[in-house]
């Protein structure tokens, strides 16, 4: 996951009509798929810009607990797509916005947890559903700038779901029972998405 961002992105992006609100820019794709890199990669070229992911909006696990979701942590409905929506809209003016993010150590969210200050330029939101077409995710279309999409070969987005999880300590069968129980469905979900991308980046 070591993507450069590619000079088509950066021309999409720096052909924005100069106005004064905020540019939002979408960095979506499946879990793995790189999304924080190349995040982080643009936030590193574009002047004044910040980067917020979509983590912070998962749900509580006791929350999820109670509607039977813990498993499936990570899908659609295990965040709160209507309070990221807010959020978004919030971005768009150049004002200073704090959002909740996560702590994966703790796997917890952290309530304002982050800041986008009021001179930031450009904000690179980055998460899987940013595409989506159901609802509310598709009230997110008409707010974005920019949409990437990272497209990764099925087997090694497959591969590097199951090192993330050796990485966390999971044996191989529970990794291989967490990557095809929820992160492959959840991509695939994602996946539909990317009809809707203004620039699709391919992984090969």
């Amino acid at each position: 996951m070591t993507h450069s961002v590619p000079p088509e992105v950066l021309t999409l992006i720096n052909g924005l009509p100069t106005k004064s609100r905020r540019h939002l820019i979408a960095v979506a794709g499946p879990p793995a798929s790189g999304k924080s890199t190349l995040a982080e990669q643009l936030a590193d070229i574009l002047p004044d810009a910040a980067v917020v992911p979509m983590d912070g909006f998962h749900l509580d696990n006791d929350v999820l607990s109670e509607r039977g979701l813990l498993g499936r942590k990570g899908a659609p409905q295990t965040f709160d797509a209507l309070g990221f929506v807010d959020l978004v809209k919030a971005l768009r003016e150049p004002a200073t916005v704090s959002y909740p993010t996560f702590d994966r150590i703790r796997d917890c969210v952290v309530p304002d947890g982050g800041e986008v200050k009021a001179d930031c330029k450009t904000v690179i939101v980055e998460g899987n559903y940013l595409l989506l077409d159901s609802a509310p995710w598709n009230q997110l279309h008409k707010l974005w700038d920019v949409g990437i999409f990272l497209d990764v070969p099925p087997e090694m987005l497959r591969e590097r779901l199951l090192q993330r999880w050796r990485d966390h300590g999971y044996s191989e069968a529970e990794a291989l029972t967490k990557a095809e129980l929820n992160d492959l469905p959840n991509a695939q979900v994602v996946m539909q998405s990317a009809v809707n991308a203004t620039h699709i980046v391919n992984d090969a």
